[in-house]
């Protein structure tokens, strides 16, 4: 026991062990193709990502109305899409988990969003991308490969966004 207590504060200390773990150490993985899954828009219909994915660099954020850290990524959120929004699609999948379309719906009423939002009726895309929360951001290059993945309310979508530029 005593060992691994030595362990453990060597690794708070010190500075010069790679111990910091990096946005890109969940989901998806970063190189990958993303995948071509389908979603619903808000009034029921079949949306394809791959009407997107491929074309131009595109941000992908799970979310839920209901999410703490989605609400605080938001502003972030919508700094990067006002400042990239026109070299970047920006999509919200809300996830099927504690919420409706019409939930939804509802939500974006009252707080507008300036990019198109889907509803992951049966998980596929959330699986398919291997979402581990809500708040999960995954921003694709041109070509449609994963350049950078991230979870939480605090990300640095700026720096993500010029990785796929």
């Amino acid at each position: 026991m005593r060992f691994s207590k030595m362990i453990l504060a060597a690794l708070v200390i010190s500075p010069v062990l790679p111990i910091a773990v990096e946005a890109q150490d969940l989901g998806i993985d970063v190189g990958a193709k993303a995948p071509i899954v389908s979603v619903q828009s808000l009034d029921g219909k079949q949306i394809s990502l791959g009407n997107y994915i491929g074309k131009t660099p595109m941000l992908i954020e799970f979310w839920a109305t209901w999410c703490p850290n989605c609400r605080e990524l938001m502003p972030t959120l919508l700094d990067a899409e006002k400042k990239f929004g026109k070299q970047v699609k920006f999509v919200a999948i809300a996830v099927a988990i504690n919420q409706s379309p019409e939930r939804v719906r509802r939500f974006l009423a009252a707080h507008p969003l300036p990019h198109d939002t889907f509803y992951d009726l049966d998980g596929k895309a959330a699986g398919a991308f291997d979402a581990p929360a809500t708040s999960y951001v995954v921003v694709l290059d041109k070509s449609g490969r994963v350049v950078y993945t991230g979870l939480g309310g605090k990300q640095d979508l700026e720096g993500a966004i010029r990785k796929a530029l």
